[in-house]
């Protein structure tokens, strides 16, 4: 043992040595971005994405430009040319859930019959029950503590199990689409259960799929012991996947999807890619970051209802004192939206409503707050170039905290809404795309004379 220690001792300092040398040869001199006029993140100053492609799946619009044509307005966000908003106001009105007519619509471009909405819900919910053995096999042998490691696992794992994993012909890839949409909430499921289990001590429950549930029911149903849930709880829960599904194909995981499949390689890698993508704190695993913020603000903010009290302690986050000193309140800006998020505009009322059900309106009000204080705050303490609104991330956290959804799952919630928009632009960039997408870089390393080793 002592001797093992020793030798991780030894690695340890070995790395710590060569990562020296890796902080020392790859810096860039920040000015050569603008010297060279490079869109460092393929943004410009702005934050205004660079135009890398062309999409059919949706769009984002900043908004309309006020008259003296400096001002963004609200945000809008359109699903194959339909407004997100009137999409959601449409099912609510008629009282229905809204996921699968979503995903339908993602994938095939059009809206659905009745007739057509029916027998895609009956094909996708045919499709939940995984492959025999897979949850004993592969979730449950190997238990991570990262739900987006057991989902990005199990994704590249389910390759093995396909009959035809390498056809990349658009019914082939639609199937494997299709059964990975169906698949996600199961295999989110177990890995936590497994997780809890064996890493926590805490009872083993799985659930079998219910095909009689729509996908926001049956995901409570499989992840609560008794299986009960309130309508409102399902509707909501509907309502944020509905609002993830997609968001145009310039973020992150989105552009991952169309990097990746412009390779050619198969649907379990690329899906696999963009898991890796979305696990990131700055694109998926925000809304994490936002109930911890808020966790630590009702902590340390002794009466939640003094403005001055709070809008000192985001002060204290901008400059780094509190919270995890990145200097960042969480769910707040975004690279698009600088008046409002529609995501977020649409979730905000239906958010109060569940806060009234669950008996939290002191913590709901919390957040009204800050939503409207911290643009103020960024804006006096901050050279900022465009306004600052909340976005999805800021209340998706409280609906999945009042929903009682453990933090494991905030994420690979994300993704499992979000894998319907990955699959159309899977589809859009294989029936379109007939190159491999590579940037340019350029190179701002001086060229060096070749040393011979006896001289180094």
């Amino acid at each position: 043992m002592e001797k093992e220690i020793l030798n991780k001792f030894a690695m340890q300092t070995k790395i710590e040595k060569l990562s020296a040398l890796c902080e020392k040869n790859y810096q860039i001199d920040p000015s050569f971005y603008a010297q060279y006029d490079v869109k460092r993140g393929l943004r410009d100053i702005n934050g205004k994405g660079v135009c890398a492609g062309l999409t059919n799946v949706s769009k984002i619009v900043p908004g309309p430009e006020s008259p003296d044509g400096t001002t963004p307005g609200e945000g809008q966000l359109f699903f194959r040319g339909y407004n997100i908003e009137d999409l959601v106001q449409g099912f609510v009105d008629d009282n229905r859930f809204g996921f699968e007519e979503t995903v339908y619509l993602l994938l095939f471009g059009e809206l659905p019959t009745q007739a057509q909405l029916e027998e895609f819900c009956t094909l996708l919910r045919s499709c939940r029950t995984l492959p025999a053995s897979f949850t004993r096999d592969v979730i449950m042998k190997s238990p991570s503590e990262d739900m987006m490691n057991t989902l990005a696992r199990s994704v590249l794992t389910l390759y093995a199990y396909d009959p035809n994993p390498n056809d990349t012909s658009v019914p082939n890839v639609l199937r494997q689409c299709i059964q990975l949409i169906a698949q996600f909430p199961s295999i989110a499921v177990y890995g936590y259960q497994a997780y809890r289990y064996y890493k926590n001590d805490k009872s083993l429950f799985l659930h079998q799929p219910d095909p009689s549930l729509s996908a926001a029911e049956n995901l409570l149903s499989m992840l609560r012991a008794d299986r009960k849930f309130t309508a409102l709880e399902a509707k909501i829960l509907d309502l944020a996947l509905v609002l993830h599904a997609e968001h145009g194909g310039g973020n992150n995981s989105s552009f991952t999807v169309h990097v990746v499949s412009s390779s050619g390689t198969d649907t379990y890698s690329t899906m696999a890619a963009a898991l890796g993508s979305l696990k990131g704190p700055k694109h998926g695993g925000a809304n994490i970051k936002v109930v911890q913020m808020f966790d630590d603000i009702k902590e340390s903010v002794h009466d939640w209802t003094d403005e001055e009290e709070v809008a000192n302690y985001l002060r204290r986050i901008l400059h780094k004192d509190a919270f995890d000193h990145s200097g960042l309140i969480y769910g707040m800006g975004h690279a698009v939206y600088s008046q409002s998020d529609p995501r977020a505009t649409v979730l905000r009322g239906f958010v109060e409503q569940l806060a009234e059900e669950k008996q939290c309106m002191k913590e709901y009000a919390l957040y009204a707050m800050i939503e409207r204080l911290a643009p103020q705050v960024i804006a006096e303490e901050r050279r900022i170039y465009k306004g600052v609104c909340a976005n999805v991330d800021f209340y998706s956290g409280l609906v999945y905290r009042l929903l009682n959804l453990p933090n494991e799952l905030f994420t690979p919630l994300f993704a499992m809404a979000r894998i319907a928009g990955w699959s159309a632009h899977r589809l859009e960039e294989l029936l379109n795309g007939n190159k491999i997408i590579r940037p340019a870089y350029r190179s701002v390393k001086d060229d060096q004379p070749y040393v011979p080793i006896s001289k180094r």
